[in-house]
């Protein structure tokens, strides 16, 4: 019993940090992008949930395949590491085309051989059939795991459905470009490079959905004297696109068409506080564009 639970202890363990993990990443995320300002709470709830639930399955379906293997004889640490990295799907699938048949031993020569087996491979001995009702339970063993990973995935696809949903209706996400909160995008866009280094936000796309955000977060040390500093560059502008650079604090929010400069931005900060404040960028059909923003 107590060989039983120090191999265990090791499973456990692994839970513990993998779980640990989740929680650190979704601490740091939480940080760094000041919480999960402009979302509702419902959908990190949602995906967190999704994340636990699909890890519980994994850990169910990874269990249920580490007691088959020990009835087996195969290695069942392996194949549950195997059956948890690469998702119960795609694991399962594997093990179970893979898997071997239950063996006896023979009762003359101790050599391992099928249950199924009628004569021994090794001495050629009669070998009588197994009970039937040993055999009836060969697919049945440990069906708390089994159970276990059918609800676990059960939840974690109704999780996902109601983060599905809820993001496609835009349910909780707030994608007003003029408010204090901050943006977030339901479209895509083709990056080349994004970076805000040594207080200087460089942002290079190709493209972007209609009405694409992108954002940083500046600070202003000294509203009356500082200024804002955009060169930006669209190389392709079709018919009615535009690029519009919005500077938003808490109540205030200016917006300045950035689509066609002639040379680089310099817009007065007096009407702002000293702080933080939201530097936006909203894509309206522009492509390969290159900017340079910055606060001095």
């Amino acid at each position: 019993m107590n060989h039983a639970k120090k191999n265990r202890l090791p499973l456990y363990i692994g839970i513990l940090v993998v779980l640990l993990i989740i929680f650190l990443r979704f601490g740091l995320y939480f940080l760094k992008s000041d919480g999960f300002s402009g979302l509702s709470l419902l959908l990190p709830l949602l995906l967190l949930c999704f994340i636990l639930f699909a890890l519980a399955t994994s850990a169910f379906f990874a269990a249920w395949v580490y007691q088959d293997c020990k009835r087996r004889g195969e290695d069942p640490v392996l194949w549950a590491v195997v059956v948890f990295a690469a998702t119960p799907f795609i694991g399962m699938l594997i093990y179970f085309l893979r898997r071997s048949e239950i063996k006896t031993i023979c009762p003359a020569c101790g050599r391992q051989i099928s249950v199924k087996a009628k004569y021994c491979e090794e001495c050629g001995t009669h070998v009588e059939k197994e009970d039937n009702s040993i055999m009836a339970k060969q697919g049945t063993h440990h069906l708390k795991f089994m159970i276990g990973g059918i609800v676990s995935m059960a939840i974690m696809l109704v999780c996902l459905t109601g983060f599905i949903i809820s993001a496609v209706a835009g349910n909780g996400i707030n994608t007003d470009v003029a408010s204090n909160e901050r943006i977030w995008n339901l479209g895509t866009i083709s990056m080349n490079y994004n970076a805000y280094l040594d207080d200087v936000w460089k942002l290079d796309f190709r493209s972007a959905s209609d009405g694409f955000v992108e954002e940083q977060n500046m600070t202003i040390a000294d509203a009356d004297t500082q200024l804002l500093y955009a060169d930006i560059s669209c190389s392709k502008v079709p018919d009615g696109a535009t690029l519009v650079l919005w500077l938003v604090q808490g109540d205030v929010a200016k917006s300045v068409d950035v689509t066609n400069l002639s040379e680089p931005l310099e817009y007065p900060l007096n009407e702002f506080e000293n702080g933080k404040i939201h530097v936006r960028l909203q894509i309206n059909g522009v492509e390969q564009t290159v900017s340079k923003i910055y606060i001095q």
